[in-house]
């Protein structure tokens, strides 16, 4: 086997599913996580399609529906909180037979730990700072650690990618502002009901309370039109003081207190809504996956599932390739670029979700109440396309029982 040390930046979703299997294939991953530990914050995600087939393949299937969140759908509020249309999600997939689950992203990457803790090892606190490549392997710089080798990198580090500004070049080439900012963190669960995703509108601005039926903590969500600022994202005064001149003049419903609650929450989300377009997800030794290589945004609910295809295809086409990474980065991008394309493609969600005008919120709720808006769900999820081509299916190295090592 070639090019058995690889290191992954990002701990991830991506990150700890292509750890996952990378280890199973007898490869050496290391990951290395800005944070001090586990990032356990975020939103709901959805295990759907061809996710479902990887993370069953993981074992991992039967805890991610004891953890899923139980949220009934989206309902659409006035600014006394009375009912304008409601879109019962949940009924949707009962009726057309939908096996997805939704988790909130924390609980995903707690129980990818579990499974990846004995098997990989894991650098918390620490970054990449610089890249070398030749022709044996790349020399990695890192903030705190003493420079290393490895054989192969990874950047699984996000829409605002470490790895993919040092090895591709700068962000403005491959991120594209979507004219909007998202929002969320922590707020009161008395806000709203429970098992509902409860949204009111102004125009322009999107404000709602995410409340899962297997969890007390409730989620704000904030978002609003904007072209894009010149604002660091990292830079967390600046884009929370974005946030409050958005919305501090908005007092209807429960905006003032979910500003609050968000602006509060130090592991709080604020950034662009934004997608990631490149020509080519690999350069040499080094390769991206998931949001660092195709984010196709939060509005697009395919983050997690992009994760989980893309890392497991790459960490198979890399053992099919006996660890050739010219053959095996091509071979990945070839499999998983049809779906990210069609991924990407986000439609109607965004205009629906937050809509220019009061005529647009009226159009919106009027259609929310439509038939038609059920049919058209249920036909999405009957249509969705099998993968182009089947996946890897070679051999894992013989290990030790994940149950034992767990």
């Amino acid at each position: 086997m070639k090019n058995e040390r690889i290191l992954i930046s990002g701990s991830g979703i991506a990150g700890q599913v292509l750890a996952y299997w990378l280890a199973r294939h007898g490869f050496r991953p290391t990951v290395v996580e800005r944070a001090p530990r586990l990032r356990t914050g975020g939103q709901g995600v959805d295990i759907r399609d061809q996710a479902i087939e990887v993370a069953e393949k993981m074992g991992i299937m039967a805890r991610v529906r004891e953890s899923a969140a139980d949220v009934a759908g989206m309902r659409f509020v006035r600014a006394d909180g009375r009912d304008v249309a409601r879109i019962d999600t949940q009924a949707i997939k009962d009726k057309y037979g939908s096996t997805e689950a939704e988790i909130m992203r924390g609980d995903l990457v707690r129980i990818l730990h579990d499974i990846t803790a004995d098997d990989v090892e894991y650098i918390f606190g620490d970054s990449v700072r610089g890249l070398e490549q030749d022709d044996d392997g790349v020399t990695v710089t890192f903030e705190h650690a003493a420079m290393r080798r490895f054989d192969l990198v990874v950047g699984a580090d996000g829409l605002h990618s470490t790895v993919r500004r040092l090895a591709f070049g700068p962000e403005s080439d491959y991120v594209r502002h979507m004219d909007h900012y998202f929002a969320f963190g922590n707020t009161d669960s008395t806000l709203g009901p429970d098992r509902w995703m409860t949204v009111f509108n102004t125009p322009g601005h999107f404000a709602g309370i995410y409340r899962s039926g297997n969890h007390a903590q409730a989620k704000a969500y904030l978002m609003f039109r904007s072209p894009r600022r010149d604002i660091d994202p990292r830079d967390q005064q600046a884009v929370q003081a974005l946030l409050a001149t958005e919305f501090r003049g908005e007092e209807a419903w429960h905006v003032p207190e979910l500003l609050e609650g968000v602006l509060a929450d130090p592991d709080a989300y604020i950034d662009t809504l934004g997608q990631v377009r490149m020509n080519s997800w690999s350069i040499d030794r080094i390769a991206l996956v998931g949001d660092a290589a195709y984010c196709a945004s939060p509005v697009s609910g395919a983050g997690a599932e992009l994760a989980f295809i893309g890392a497991y295809r790459l960490a198979g086409e890399l053992a099919a390739a006996a660890g050739d990474h010219r053959i095996g980065f091509r071979r990945y991008e070839q499999a998983h670029r049809p779906l990210v394309d069609r991924k990407q493609q986000i439609g109607p969600n965004l205009r629906l979700m937050a809509p220019k005008t009061r005529i647009g919120i009226a159009v919106r709720n009027l259609i929310t109440r439509l038939p038609l808006l059920e049919a058209m769900a249920g036909m999405e999820r009957i249509m969705a396309p099998r993968p182009s081509r089947s996946y890897p299916t070679t051999r894992c190295r013989q290990r030790r029982s994940w149950n034992e090592a767990m």
